[in-house]
């Protein structure tokens, strides 16, 4: 007897434009500040949960959230309350950001784009509360990466965290929703919520988890509970809602989650080999390595005078 076709729901040929920029923001995992030591992506998990929790309308975090992400594409860890801290006005401040998410955002979509410029003008005014315990806990816990039965675990370093991973699939949800018809809400919470349980429970890679035998769903289920029930009821019952996309691939929303949550996992490992084979003629050819004038002649003298000029 043959084995029954699976049919696979098509996927947009425009994904592709989204790679290269998927692929920065995974620098926000690792770009860090004094204030920020563990890196952007977990402060804006952090910020995200605490505007959750403070009873923020969930569609309008999703806009802003994402145009935030994208500025500190290109401003790294410039954000509004580092540059109100320098001295510059609200005012100023906003043109700042304005001008890095332009400079970033030249594949997204057009209808999306101006949605989320125009969110981009509030992270002026958004003050949150603390965020749920939870969120420290997924900070502080490292993804183990992919793992498979009777193969050395390979372990990589510098390890994202589960906040990372999770802020990185909800900032991407919003960018590749469009091209699936999708709300990009939905994705957006489904995605900061879809490792709760391993808030509890370490993370042991998929086969491990799958020698925790007829144990894991029912383990997996409980400690999601335990966490949702730390949340304000209105907002745990949102969260449940937008976790109803994360087994399933058969509507928009969870089709665009599953896009990014892919395309996370697979990036992250390409920026991994993309550090590891990284060359200083890279730096000096492909790079800003060497600044503009008027020390550009002598940076290149020097490069040449030791036998690095490229």
């Amino acid at each position: 007897m043959e084995n029954p076709v699976l049919e696979v729901a098509p996927v947009p040929h425009r994904l592709a434009g989204l790679r290269s920029l998927v692929s920065e923001l995974l620098a926000l995992k690792r770009m860090c500040t004094p204030e920020q030591p563990d890196g952007l992506a977990a402060h804006g998990f952090r910020r995200a949960w605490a505007a959750l929790v403070s009873g923020e309308d969930p569609a309008t975090l999703t806009l802003r959230e994402t145009a935030l992400a994208l500025s500190a594409v290109r401003l790294g860890g410039m954000d509004f309350d580092v540059l109100r801290r320098v001295g510059l006005s609200p005012e100023q401040i906003l043109g700042v950001l304005r001008r890095a998410f332009e400079a970033a955002t030249a594949p997204v979509d057009a209808g999306l784009r101006d949605r989320l410029r125009t969110a981009l003008a509030g992270a002026s005014t958004w003050v949150g509360a603390e965020p749920p315990a939870f969120v420290e806990r997924l900070v502080r816990q490292p993804r183990a990466g992919p793992t498979l039965a009777n193969k050395q675990r390979l372990v990589l370093l510098p390890a994202e965290s589960h906040a990372d991973h999770c802020y990185v699939v909800a900032v991407a949800s919003v960018l590749v929703s469009p091209l699936f018809g999708a709300d990009p809400t939905g994705p957006f919470v489904a995605a900061l919520s879809h490792h709760l349980s391993n808030a509890v429970l370490p993370d042991a890679g998929g086969h491990g988890n799958r020698l925790l035998g007829e144990h894991l769903e029912p383990l997996l289920a409980r400690i999601t509970e335990q966490m949702l029930d730390t949340l304000p009821s209105g907002l745990a019952h949102r969260v449940r809602e937008a976790r109803r996309l994360l087994p399933h691939s058969d509507t928009p929303e969870a089709r665009a989650f599953h896009a990014a949550n892919t395309l996370d996992r697979a990036l992250e490992m390409e920026a991994h080999a993309r550090a590891a084979g990284f060359t200083p003629r890279q730096a000096l050819e492909d790079l800003e390595f060497i600044h503009d004038e008027p020390m550009r002649a002598y940076e290149n003298a020097v490069l040449a005078a030791v036998g690095l000029s490229p």
